[in-house]
């Protein structure tokens, strides 16, 4: 066995403890220590608790010295104090049971003659939350809050709230809240008065749900007594203490104007508090006393512009954003009262990415015909920014002013600039912004087009950017001569575009275009169509099926759906309704600001969902019994067709189904097309992606396959199907649907 090291040398290095031989020694010399009144036996304990400390700091199980440590507690070295509080209350709440041995000391503190001493132990009394001692603190706690020190008061007022989430039952019975509130009516420290108004608040909220009484007790801390005894001694209190009242303050409720302007009068230094919080707060209060009060409450945002300024330019970046997200805020509620000061958003070189972004939406919303072209010119050069993210959010930012001015000529002009620009994103960005320039100024197509159509669309690469211009070719595919023969080259790389937005706008464009400019475009057309068929994607898939069955039905009722008349958009659907945005001022000064979006979606259970899903989604199962019960899908839906039929109609679909069908067997490509689309098209249709097996069409649609080039032959026409009948009221109860739902075949599976 290798010899053991002399305790000497371990308490040389207290910062690298070495395990249970530490602990062991750590023990040994607690107990030579306990009860020593040598006259350097309080050094002595004072390093070994040290030791103590470091060990349990370093994520040592230091629990084993829990007896010794509450022996050697006789100390009057508060320092020694306060590291044997801090160890009781760590290790009490894992050992319970030895937390009783930590009583009798801590009772014995709780009447020493040092205040200090008396608040230290009254704090770790309270700290070590073990329910079996309950007993032990409510007289404590009751000696407590009638203490002369008002250090002990003020830790008597919190512990009264630890109490209360220990045994709520305990803290009520002892009328642990009625001296709470007459300690915070008639307390002369500040911070015993706010102690108590923060563990008043929490008490009563959690105990109204149970008590009416509790209720009650709420609203008398909103009365004008409080509130007004709270306010005259705003000053003395901390910054802290000063929010909490401020907080209280907007929650109250005046009965005439009188008292709203004694209130505004009362706080109108703390909007120039150094402290952000507290200007923050005070706004707050502000702001909704004076809701009902129009004019005042113009003269509100007026006042509170320079000092919401001041704390954005000041402090550190974080600080300022949130500081930020309050004033925009302000600015989407009002911003003509803003647009003077269209300077103080402009970005600087020193900004984060999340300032700059926020500024930038500042810039647009106060944009007006005094300052546009200003903002307009700042804007423009944050284009060449090197920070991408940024100078695409400045692109939109000229465009959203573009579409919410009156005079736009210059507007228009910068963004057909942004289109000589050598760079990718840029050209996005801005083709996207045309496009909604000419859904709200038809008569800009003119010079619009005229740049746009020297843009080859070879050199975009974003989809967004691409699709833009894909619209243009189709909506004003009259004005540009290419237009045809670009539609034509990008239905030939279909295969190579992976975007099904994209795909998308190209089967509309080349629908427009086809009725514009028929000869050219009749070619273009059916390959068109005829890869829309064979698309994977099914939007892409549905919406050429769409177009091919509008023109075999008539043409000139096609040309009216996909070709109206133009039309121009006066107003973009906004992306925040008005009640969200109210909901979010009513929660001035919170994380809902600064998030942008109600408490009760970040913070609710209910509106996350109260199911956990997991990312792979082959993991998800749906029980033993579904597994069980797997069978095909095709055994599934000969079985159970349809919930929604009546029972007549299953057996009339039985029939037809035993009977047979006049439906043809087509030889399209597994691996591009499903079976189950395939059994919604007509033949004709299926005809278009079935290019090895045998194609159909009827008489009707025979001129229209023959005009698109796509080599269809005529065949008799299959009878319709017949027409089904929903059941108006379907029942399925859970058992039936859980036992359906796990008779489908697995669809889909990733690695």
């Amino acid at each position: 066995m290798a010899p053991t090291v002399p305790s000497a040398a371990k308490s040389a290095s207290p910062s690298q403890p070495s395990g249970k031989s530490e602990v062991a020694d750590l023990k040994q010399q607690l107990r030579q220590l306990a009860g020593s009144r040598a006259p350097d036996a309080d050094d002595q304990r004072r390093d070994v608790f040290k030791r103590v400390i470091s060990c349990m700091t370093a994520g040592i199980d230091v629990s084993a010295a829990f007896g010794e440590m509450v022996l050697c507690s006789a100390t009057s070295d508060v320092v020694t104090k306060k590291m044997c509080y801090l160890y009781v209350g760590v290790h009490a709440r894992a050992h319970p049971d030895l937390a009783l041995l930590t009583i009798n000391f801590l009772q014995r503190d709780c009447r020493d003659q040092d205040p200090t001493i008396r608040g230290l132990a009254l704090r770790s009394l309270c700290s070590l939350r073990v329910r079996n001692l309950v007993e032990y603190l409510v007289t404590p706690l009751t000696t407590g809050l009638k203490d002369p020190s008002a250090y002990v008061r003020m830790i008597a007022a919190v512990g009264a709230a630890k109490l209360y989430h220990i045994s709520a039952t305990a803290c009520i019975d002892a009328d642990l809240p009625a001296s709470l509130k007459a300690l915070m009516l008639s307390d002369p420290d500040a911070q015993v008065v706010a102690n108590c108004l923060h563990s008043l608040q929490e008490i009563w909220t959690l105990e109204a749900a149970n008590s009416e009484a509790a209720a009650r007790e709420i609203e008398t801390l909103y009365s004008k007594p409080v509130v007004f005894y709270l306010l005259n001694k705003i000053k003395e209190f901390s910054e802290w203490a000063q929010c909490l009242v401020l907080e209280l303050a907007s929650k109250f409720l005046p009965s005439d104007n009188n008292e709203i302007f004694d209130i505004m009068n009362l706080l109108e230094d703390r909007l120039q508090h150094a402290n952000g919080a507290v200007v923050l707060s005070t706004i707050k209060v502000f702001l909704h006393l004076t809701m009902s009060m129009t004019d005042v409450h113009q003269q509100v945002y007026e006042r509170i512009k320079a000092p919401l300024l001041t704390l954005v330019g000041a402090g550190s970046p974080e600080q300022s954003y949130a500081v930020l997200c309050h004033l925009h805020l302000l600015v989407m509620r009002a911003p003509m009262l803003f647009s003077s000061d269209y300077k103080s958003f402009y970005c600087q070189f020193s900004d984060p990415s999340y300032v700059k972004k926020l500024k930038l939406e500042m810039l647009t919303a106060i944009a007006n015909e005094s300052n546009t072209y200003e903002i307009v010119t700042e804007l423009c050069e944050y284009a060449g920014n090197v920070d991408v993210p940024i100078a695409r959010e400045s692109i939109r930012a000229v465009g959203k002013i573009a579409l919410q001015q009156y005079d736009v000529n210059a507007i228009v002009d910068r963004l057909l600039q942004f289109l000589e620009m050598d760079k990718d994103f840029v050209t996005a960005e801005t083709l996207v912004l045309v496009k909604d320039l000419l859904r709200k100024y038809p008569q800009w197509s003119h010079d619009c087009i005229a740049v746009v159509g020297n843009i080859s669309s070879k050199n975009i690469q974003e989809p967004k950017g691409k699709a833009a211009l894909i619209w243009m070719l189709g909506e004003y595919s009259q004005d540009m001569h290419d237009a045809p023969y670009v539609l034509e080259s990008l239905v030939e790389n279909w295969d190579e575009e992976h975007s099904p937005e994209v795909r998308l706008h190209l089967l509309t464009a080349v629908m427009k275009c086809f009725f514009k400019r028929p000869p050219e475009t009749q070619k273009a057309l059916g390959a068109t169509l005829a890869a829309g068929l064979s698309d994977t994607h099914q939007d892409v898939h549905d919406r050429a099926l769409f177009y091919y069955r509008l023109l075999q039905y008539d043409p000139a009722v096609a040309e009216r759906v996909v070709n109206p008349p133009k039309q121009a958009v006066s107003v973009f659907a906004d992306t925040q309704s008005s009640e969200m945005k109210d909901r979010i001022f009513d929660e001035f000064n919170s994380l809902s600001v600064v998030y942008q979006k109600p408490s009760y979606m970040f913070t609710d259970k209910e509106h996350r969902g109260p199911f956990e899903y997991s990312e792979d989604l082959t993991n998800l199962t749906v029980g033993t019994e579904a597994q069980e019960n797997v069978i095909s899908a095709q055994r599934y839906q000969e079985n159970d067709n349809d919930l929604l039929l009546s029972t007549s109609d299953k057996e009339d679909n039985g029939t037809r189904a035993s009977n047979g069908s006049a439906t043809s067997t087509y030889n399209a490509p597994s691996d591009l097309i499903g079976s189950s689309l395939i059994s919604s098209q007509t033949p004709a249709e299926t005809s278009l992606i079935n290019t090895g097996g045998p194609t159909y069409s009827s008489q009707s649609n025979f001129s229209l396959d023959d005009l698109l080039g796509l080599g269809v032959t005529e065949t008799p026409t299959p009878p319709p199907p017949p027409a089904l009948t929903l059941n108006s009221k379907p029942v399925l109860d859970p058992g039936t649907f859980q036992r359906k739902w796990g008779q489908l075949a697995l669809a889909l599976t990733q690695a």
